[in-house]
């Protein structure tokens, strides 16, 4: 019968990434962030067996950890054999991912991004050439441990999104977190939108005496607006095109929207409808929503 180790945390899963310099690992860290990872980026390698262990305590609970190594890294010199021997001992459920690239394609980008490589003054001429070359050298037996080799030379920042998202992503869709904002025309148009519909063509409950003192989160207000001509293709509408939107954004890798429903005040016919696209929003797949009112109380 074995015997589990008392401090082994099966729970908690660690993806450690590293790769050659101009790879895309600035790129796979933000996919990991988004997919709900906790990313440490450049930290030094005696501090990852640390950061497992806090992140396993109940008080600082980090279910997922990433982190990412490289030559930007204090002290680390390409053998990552220790670090995963330590790490794997306290999770077992560690990987290893490479991100690799063809020379050629590298030195395009460092041009491209007028860039420096971290070892390029190490050579003998101090080209980015050498400086290639030799994190190639010392990260070779890592690349051949690796659980997983992404080659980055042909693939799109999308493409690579989409390669980790499969491999990290636990099979889930990845979730588009959609801001539903209601504002005032008259107050300004909200700086942050990505969308804007303007309800302004529905009857103002302001006129209307028995009305005016509610808010779009009032049933009276809310079954009125809610009834007006319009108001229910409007709806069935937008919420089309909140569909298509988020589903091109999860398509490329974007990860936030904020969608701006505006009338006069920011009190009645916005919130009202704000209230109502986000109640559809929270039903669909893959969209985590949340609702404010910028302007609710300001009058």
């Amino acid at each position: 019968m074995v015997t589990e180790r008392a401090d082994v945390q099966p729970d908690i899963e660690v993806a450690l990434v590293t790769g050659l310099s101009g790879a895309g690992l600035s790129t796979a860290a933000k996919v990991l962030e988004d997919l709900g990872w906790y990313v440490a980026d450049n930290l030094p390698p005696e501090l990852i067996t640390r950061m497992v262990d806090l992140g396993s305590e109940e008080s600082s609970r980090i279910p997922k950890l990433a982190v990412v190594i490289d030559m930007r890294s204090r002290r680390f010199s390409g053998d990552l054999a220790t670090v995963v021997t330590e790490v794997e001992e306290k999770a077992p459920q560690t990987r290893v991912l490479f991100l690799d690239a063809a020379d050629p394609v590298l030195v395009r980008r460092f041009e491209q991004n007028r860039r420096s490589h971290p070892l390029q003054g190490e050579g003998s001429d101090g080209t980015l050439i050498e400086g290639i070359a030799a994190e190639r050298a010392r990260l070779a037996a890592v690349r051949a441990d690796a659980d997983l080799v992404i080659d980055t030379s042909s693939l799109s920042v999308h493409e690579l999104r989409h390669r980790v998202e499969d491999a990290f992503g636990g099979g889930s869709v990845p979730s588009v977190a959609v801001t539903v904002e209601s504002f005032g025309f008259k107050y300004g148009l909200p700086m942050d939108a990505d969308l804007v519909c303007d309800v302004r063509f529905l009857p103002n409950p302001h006129w209307i005496p028995g009305l005016r003192d509610h808010t779009g989160r009032e049933a009276p207000v809310r079954d009125y607006v809610l009834s007006q001509e319009g108001a229910q293709d409007y709806l069935d509408t937008y919420h089309h095109v909140v569909e298509l939107t988020t589903d091109g954004y999860r398509r490329e890798g974007k990860r936030y929207m904020t969608i701006a429903v505006g009338c006069t005040g920011g009190k009645h016919r916005s919130v009202a409808m704000t209230e109502a696209l986000a109640a559809r929003l929270e039903a669909d797949t893959g969209i985590t929503v949340k609702i404010v009112h910028r302007d609710l109380g300001r009058e």
